[in-house]
């Protein structure tokens, strides 16, 4: 049958994307979720610049890795969890787990800090997920962007955000932006802006005056186990 035919090179094709020692390198290596530029993934490869870049042309054509620019870099994830599933089989057949990602970000910094206006490291990240999870944000029509659900817009309204306000800034309202020691996204925009703002006026976190870092505080802790669910240190 053709369409038996059609199917049989599609896997081929994506089998052998994957079977290259250097790219299957990439790819496990982006297993944890973690966005890496092709320098990082040059290295993980063990291979020059110039092939990790023709390696992940490949792997980008295949649909197996998906590219977010942001500033200067380009970072490069998995193209969604069907590729780490695929992976998955693969490494339990294989019987080998793959690379872990250690961060070299210093704590004191990666657990929270600024990221311009809005949290980011750790509990930023945090933060990001678990309003997702709640079903108090969800993606909207533009790539990157988010909007509030009815539940969400009723619960952060009553933390005591003029989402109104928020709307009305000529910036965007709720984006994804990556993280770059977690190298996942945490939450920007206009509502990413507001939640920091709040967190700071009810002492829920503290800025180290000298530097980004911000200090969760034992009321911030208790507030967002008991708002969010969250559990950060």
């Amino acid at each position: 049958m053709i369409a038996e035919e059609v199917d049989g090179l599609a896997v081929a094709r994506i089998a052998s994307a994957i079977g290259e020692p250097a790219r299957a390198r990439m790819l496990y290596s982006l297993m944890d979720g973690c966005a890496r530029t092709s320098t990082e993934l040059a290295v993980a490869a063990d291979v020059s610049p110039a092939t990790a870049s023709a390696h992940l042309n490949r792997l980008k054509a295949e649909g197996l890795v998906k590219a977010l620019a942001q500033g200067k870099h380009r970072y490069y994830s998995l193209d969604g969890p069907n590729v780490a599933v695929a992976l998955e089989s693969l490494s339990v057949l294989a019987g080998d787990p793959g690379p872990v990602f250690r961060s070299t970000v210093p704590s004191r910094l990666r657990n929270a800090r600024t990221c311009y206006d809005h949290m980011a490291g750790t509990v930023g990240v945090s933060l990001h997920d678990r309003l997702h999870a709640l079903g108090w944000l969800e993606p909207d029509t533009v790539p990157g962007a988010y909007r509030l659900t009815g539940p969400g817009d009723r619960a952060l309204a009553a933390l005591g955000i003029d989402l109104d306000a928020a709307r009305a800034l000529r910036r965007r309202f709720a984006c994804a932006c990556l993280d770059w020691s977690e190298r996942r996204p945490h939450l920007a925009g206009a509502l990413g802006a507001a939640l920091l703002k709040v967190a700071m006026q009810k002492k829920w976190v503290t800025k180290d005056l000298d530097f980004r870092a911000l200090t969760v505080t034992t009321l911030g802790r208790r507030e967002m186990r008991t708002r969010f669910g969250l559990e950060v240190r």
